[in-house]
């Protein structure tokens, strides 16, 4: 069982639909997913059209008073389930600062799924918190996605600094460039820019595009009413670049 995070500090970024279609791909291509949706806007919990409620509420799950198994929900699509959100998830820091061991709660909790799915997607919500630390604590990759400004690209420095300030050697931080628009030359001349800075920033770059837009009237992941198009094709190149980074993690 390999633990994504999609995370960023800066909201609007096209987090949730990164977690929701590359959850999708992971699924159609034979693997068990799971999302779990930790923002209390609960945007993916909407796409997969799951009422965002939790029984007993944020309290009571990181308490350990309730499992995460029952809570897991179907999806419309095979091989993908949905731990959806809660409105009191809005507490969650002050609910893990509460308990012992805050940072190591999520780890704790996700461990007993760890035969039931290969991958287990996070869907954070922007912020640098107690409970960033705690999925931090629990991610093995880190997916960050940055539109190419200079308030983004602080962001991602700011990102940077506090996983290496914190000691995260293990914890791999993968960014990738989203909300593309290739008519702007300032984004083309900041992709550049940044890429030079930071290489790890990946090669896919999701587009500014209608079709994704099209996912909170669809109410689904992109693939499950279209087979082709521009923002699909980046989603999918973006899912293979990760995937090695998942698997080389996995035989360490």
């Amino acid at each position: 069982m390999k633990i994504i995070a999609t995370y960023t500090i800066k909201g609007g970024v096209g987090k949730t639909a990164t977690t929701v279609n590359l959850a999708f791909l992971a699924a159609a291509s034979g693997y068990k997913t799971l999302v779990w949706d930790l923002d209390p806007q609960a945007a993916s919990s909407y796409y997969f059209r799951i009422k965002p409620k939790i029984k007993g509420g944020s309290k009571e799950l990181i308490a350990g008073k309730t499992e995460l198994d029952p809570l897991i929900k179907g999806t419309d699509f095979d091989n993908l389930h949905l731990l959806p959100a809660d409105f009191s998830f809005r507490n969650l820091d002050l609910v893990l600062d509460a308990g012992k061991k805050p940072t190591q709660r999520l780890q704790k909790l996700l461990q007993p799924l760890e035969k039931e799915y290969d991958f287990i997607f996070l869907d954070c919500p922007p912020s640098i918190s107690l409970l960033s630390e705690a999925v931090f604590a629990a991610a093995d990759v880190v997916l960050s996605p940055v539109i190419p400004t200079t308030l983004s690209l602080r962001t991602l420095e700011q990102l940077k600094s506090f996983i290496s300030e914190s000691k995260l050697k293990k914890l791999k931080l993968l960014p990738f460039f989203s909300m593309v628009d290739g008519r702007k030359k300032l984004h083309i001349s900041l992709m550049e820019e940044m890429q030079a800075q930071h290489p790890e920033i990946l090669s896919a770059r999701i587009p500014c595009s209608s079709e994704i837009e099209q996912m909170g009237i669809k109410r689904m992941p992109l693939g499950g009413y279209a087979t082709k198009g521009r923002a699909i094709e980046a989603y999918q190149q973006l899912w293979q670049e990760v995937l090695p980074h998942l698997q080389s993690h996995q035989q360490k």
